[in-house]
């Protein structure tokens, strides 16, 4: 596999961007909900918050690098053969929205963090402070929710590509041929 992308197919570095952010975001996401209903107990200990934290802005510094990917180094394949232009469009929102938003959640989740003292609460050994009384702890749960919302979106575009159209779409990231 290529290092950049052809006109086929993402090359190496996108593909491992794509999948190791996706992996991080789940994990994001499952330990949000988690903490949020209490699944992690009460007060969330604060070597969760701290691993979500450090985890988001990891997620975050891979978006970053993978746009600066795409902007100065690769390309992105060419549409797939046959796709409608507004779908082709709708692609290019959600994609759009999708890394929007996970600069919003991850920024929201710091900025959080830091109005809150939270981190040199947890590192002096003290449970973190509750949150919810903090302005960007509201956009990040909502920026979550949303963010949960198009990952439905987007994993249901691509396996509509794959099992029902049959464009083998999922083979430009990787699995499977194209």
């Amino acid at each position: 596999m290529a290092i950049k992308g052809t006109a086929r197919r993402y090359g190496a570095i996108a593909i491992a961007l794509h999948w190791v952010s996706a992996l991080g975001i789940l994990v994001m996401l499952g330990s949000g909900i988690a903490m949020e209903q209490g699944l992690l107990g009460e007060p969330v200990p604060g070597g969760v918050i701290l691993a979500h934290a450090t985890l988001g802005s990891l997620i975050l510094l891979l978006t970053a690098i993978r746009l600066v990917w795409w902007l100065a180094f690769d390309r992105r394949p060419e549409p797939v053969a046959g796709i409608p232009a507004w779908q082709e469009r709708l692609a290019m929102i959600v994609h759009g929205l999708l890394y929007l938003t996970i600069f919003v959640a991850t920024l929201s989740g710091i900025s959080t963090l830091v109005l809150s003292s939270a981190v040199p609460a947890i590192l002096a050994g003290n449970p973190a402070p509750e949150f919810d009384g903090i302005g960007p702890f509201f956009a990040h749960g909502l920026a979550g929710r949303f963010l949960l919302l198009l990952l439905v979106v987007h994993i249901g575009a691509a396996l509509f590509h794959q099992f029902v159209r049959r464009d083998r779409l999922l083979g430009r990231m990787g699995l499977g041929s194209v």
